[in-house]
This record gives C-alpha cells, structure tokens and sequence, in this order.
C-alpha cells in the first residue's frame, strides 16, 4: 500500500449527529452486547471461533474483536494546514485516523436498509414505489452518522463480496481505478426483484477547518418486475473541525431521483446548517410527475427518519409555522456575526426528533445502533459484521476480499504495529492485479454518462486467474 494512506476518500469516513429511532422492521434488528474486554473479544470473528452455513440464514457478531484506539497523539494540522483550497488527490494520513474497513465495505453500507427496495419492488403503484426509493437513497448515507474515522483506500483489484440471505440480496465491489480512485459496485435481489449498481469517485477539498467532498458517480436502481430504473447522485458531505475540537458533519445540496419509465422524480434538498444549527441534517422535498405537478412532500433527517404527505397538508401546517415564526423573529437578536478564526466551528445545537405533521406518513427510521458504539468506531450492527471472517470462508473467497486484508484485520484485532506494517508491504502486490476483474467501463445505460458496469460470473467462483495482491 506505498506505505501511505491516501485522503481522497477519507470524507466517507467521518460523520456526526446525535439521534436514535427504533426500527419497526423487526427482522432487520440485530441486538447483542458489546463485551470490551479484549481478552474475550479477540476471539470474536477469528477462523474456527464459530460454525457457518455458506447457503443458509445463520447469525452475525454483534461487537468487534478490540476497541477502538485513540486519535488524541496524532496532529491532522502537521499533514494538511499546505492544502487549504486544494483538492485532496494524495496526503499521507496517519493509519490511527482510519477505521478498521475498507472503503469498498463502506460502500456495502447503502444496503442496511435494503428492505426499502423490496419494499418499493411490491408497491403498485409508481408513487408509492418512489417514496420508498427516496427513502432508501436518504438511508444509504444515515450509517456515516458519528463515524469519525475513514476507511482504508481499496488496492487496485481488490473486492468485497456479502451474501444476506436473512436480508435477501448479494453484493460485489471492486477497486477499479487507483489514480483517480474509482469504486464500482453491483448487488441484486435473491428473488430476482431488483439490482442495484454504481460507481463512485468523489472529489475531496480542505478548506481549512473543514473537509468537503463533492460526489461523482451515478447511482442505479432497477426494480425488475416493473420495469423501472431509478437514478441519482449523492449529497456533498462536509466535515467541521478536522483541525480543532468536537468533528461534525452536514450533508447538503439537492438529491434528484428519475424514475425513466414513468417521468417521476424525486426532488430532495438536504439542508446546510443555517444560522444557529436550525436546519441542521434536514432533509425536504417533494415529488412529482412527468408533467411536474407535485404529488408528495417529504421531510425528515437523514440521522433519523423521512416522513411524506400530501401537499395541501403540507403547505396549510408550513403557513401556519410561519405565521409563528414571523412573531418570533422580531424577538431575535441579529447583530452578531462570526467570522472565520482559528477557533473551532461550534456544534450546532438541534432538535433530537423531527416535528411530524398530522396525517404524515413514515418512509423510514434509522436503526438503533448497539449498545458502546462508541467504542467501535461508532459502527452500526450491520456494519460491525462487515469484516467478519467465518469458519471455512478463506476458501470461498477470492484472495483479493478485503476480510483478507493484513492491515485491516491488525486493526480489528487492536494490533496498530501489526497494521502498519502489513500497509506498508501491500503495495507492491497490489500494483499487479489486474484493472477491472469484474467491471468493465461504459456508459450508464439510462444516463449515457461515464460508468462502470458488472461483467457478471462473479457467483461463478472461478477465482484461479484473481492475483494474491495482499
């Protein structure tokens, strides 16, 4: 791995909010206690520690083998005060700012909620179906939310495979590109509902105090017993004090999502804080047909939960808020300003639930992270099994799944030294596998724009001619 740790992709690594839900999907929730006592824990996840079923419904870990480790020694200033304005293509980052994933692994949490897109996939009627794309498109960011640390860069060919057969879907990534870094993905239904396919490379600049990433990449949706495919791109995403104090993140711009066949679309506008923290992780937006009339508002926070409802509601309870606001700002006191220092950008203060309109509808709500998630990397309990290596697994896998990865799994183990000296040795492998194993470049068949697309015969497993890049 050149013995540096690139920062182009370290954005997806780090995000902050502070709320909770409770996820009405019972089958989706993974509960467990999270034991920090290492001695025990670094059993947890090890080859021959617990039995499998390659093709059957089986339980996952619900903690990692060691805490996390502390970020407290390390300055990010020293490495980054040269690159104010500039984007960040190559900056070596110490591997204490990582978390003990891969990028790819990252990308595999768009499908915690994966039950949104089966749940599209049985919906009727092409509204109801984009409410809950809308409401998937939301969920795929709302794990980031408290991760502070970022995820390991992929090698160049190497991949990540997940099998759910609880949650009815397989997924493969690969590292495709280096320089500039390119992730593809692929994953599809287990009954044939949908795929689910993208790539994604986003642009990363340092501004000083925060750290902004701009996305790049389309993401597809097709629901195949409709017919439909559904495309989009991701929010921005900043980070707040990378330099000093408490990290915080906002995502924001406008979120479109077409739906081809039919003309709908979907317009979400993730809010940027705003003065005093207000509109802090909002999410609103509306969707309508081909010919733009407006069908459906929704709101919510991408940290908790999207609601809808029908527009005349929603626009009779907004004239009725601003009615109440206009009263109270004449009481606000405005004269003050800020201007850019030294000092750490305050966390803004919010609400802890979104206020729900009468008659609202809910789309969705984030899932209960477990309990001391804190002390694992702030990891949801889809995440916390991502790398785990089961009894016999070794042998189904190509040699490049990142489960395999050296550096990654020291991490996991609590073994910086052991980490650091497998990054560093993993380079050179890794610069001789193969560009695009398993995806080709092309073009998005519904957006014409530049992709890259799955080859197929992943499943196959005929994995002899896949370089050992570790």
């Amino acid at each position: 791995m050149n013995g540096e740790e690139e920062f182009f992709d370290a954005v997806t690594g780090f995000d902050s909010d502070n709320s909770s839900g409770e996820f009405s999907e019972a089958h989706q929730k993974v509960t467990g206690m999270i034991d920090l006592d290492t001695s025990k824990n670094n059993r947890i996840g090890k080859i021959g520690e617990r039995p499998s079923q390659e093709n059957g419904i089986q339980k996952h870990r619900t903690s990692l083998p060691a805490p996390m480790f502390s970020r407290s020694d390390f300055s990010v200033w020293t490495i980054l005060k040269k690159c104010v304005g500039l984007e960040l293509s190559k900056i070596t980052m110490p591997i204490a700012f990582n978390e003990p994933l891969s990028f790819l692994q990252r990308i595999t949490e768009y499908m915690e909620h994966v039950y949104l897109i089966h749940r599209a996939s049985c919906q009727p009627q092409p509204l109801e179906r984009m409410q809950s794309v809308a409401a998937f498109a939301v969920s795929a960011v709302a794990s980031q939310w408290e991760r502070t640390g970022k995820p390991f860069n992929p090698l160049l060919g190497e991949t990540y495979e997940l099998i759910r057969e609880d949650l009815g879907f397989r997924f493969i990534s690969e590292q495709v590109s280096h320089h500039p870094p390119i992730s593809a993905f692929h994953s599809e239904g287990l009954n044939h509902d949908f795929l689910f396919h993208g790539s994604i490379y986003p642009k990363l600049k340092f501004w000083g105090k925060s750290v902004e990433a701009e996305p790049r990449g389309t993401i597809t949706l097709e629901l195949l017993k409709h017919n439909e495919a559904y495309t989009w791109t991701n929010p921005t995403c900043c980070v707040h004090n990378v330099i000093l104090g408490k990290l915080w993140i906002e995502q924001y711009g406008t979120v479109e999502i077409l739906n081809h066949r039919t003309g709908h679309k979907c317009v979400l506008h993730f809010k940027p804080c705003g003065l005093f923290g207000k509109e802090l992780h909002k999410v609103e937006g509306h969707i309508q047909d081909k010919n733009k009339k407006k069908l459906f508002v929704i709101y919510g926070k991408w940290t908790e939960c999207l609601w809808g409802i029908d527009p005349v509601s929603y626009e009779s309870f907004k004239k009725q808020e601003r009615r109440g606001d206009h009263l109270r700002k004449a009481k606000l006191d405005d004269s003050s300003g800020k201007t850019d220092s030294d000092v750490a950008d305050d966390v803004p203060v919010t609400q802890e639930t979104v206020q729900v309109i009468p008659g609202s509808k809910l789309l969705w709500r984030i899932n209960t992270r477990p309990p001391n998630s804190a002390q694992m990397y702030n990891f949801t309990s889809f995440t916390v099994s991502l790398n785990e290596l089961e009894t016999g697994m070794e042998k189904t896998l190509p040699p490049t799944d990142c489960r395999l990865r050296p550096d990654i799994r020291g991490m996991e183990n609590g073994n910086m030294g052991a980490s650091l000296q497998s990054e560093k040795g993993a380079g050179a492998k890794g610069a001789l596998a193969r560009v695009g194993e398993w995806f080709y470049p092309g073009n998005n068949p519904y957006t014409g724009t530049p992709d890259w697309l799955y080859a197929g015969d992943y499943f196959e497993r005929n994995f002899s001619d896949c370089p050992d890049i570790y």
